[in-house]
């Protein structure tokens, strides 16, 4: 499993949860149920100061995962991938690429 924070475009259905991204030069399809939860942060460390009313994504980052499928016709490959979204910027995060039933190539 890689783990890093790189910026990426997704596009989400009316109910919020993502349906496609781009990402690396790529675009890519959800293509099994997402699956989210939430991951307290060090806020602490991160603001000075916690605004008055800014609780929501100041604590808790919203994570979702999500197995997903490159739209070109040269591979089949299925990724699975943990995105974290920003809640008061709706910004994208690229978190984790989970490779684990993927085979290592030399």
């Amino acid at each position: 499993m890689g783990m890093f924070s790189e910026s990426l475009d997704v596009v989400c259905t009316p109910a919020g949860q993502p349906l496609e991204l781009q990402w690396a030069g790529r675009h890519y399809t959800v293509c099994a149920e997402p699956v989210r939860w939430y991951e307290r942060r060090q806020w602490w460390a991160e603001e000075r100061r916690a605004p008055l009313g800014s609780g929501p994504g100041l604590v808790d980052h919203e994570i979702w995962r999500v197995q997903v499928r490159a739209d070109s016709l040269d591979t089949a490959d299925t990724l699975t991938l943990d995105l974290s979204r920003h809640l008061g910027s709706g910004r994208w995060r690229l978190m984790r690429l989970h490779d684990g039933l993927h085979p290592k190539t030399a």
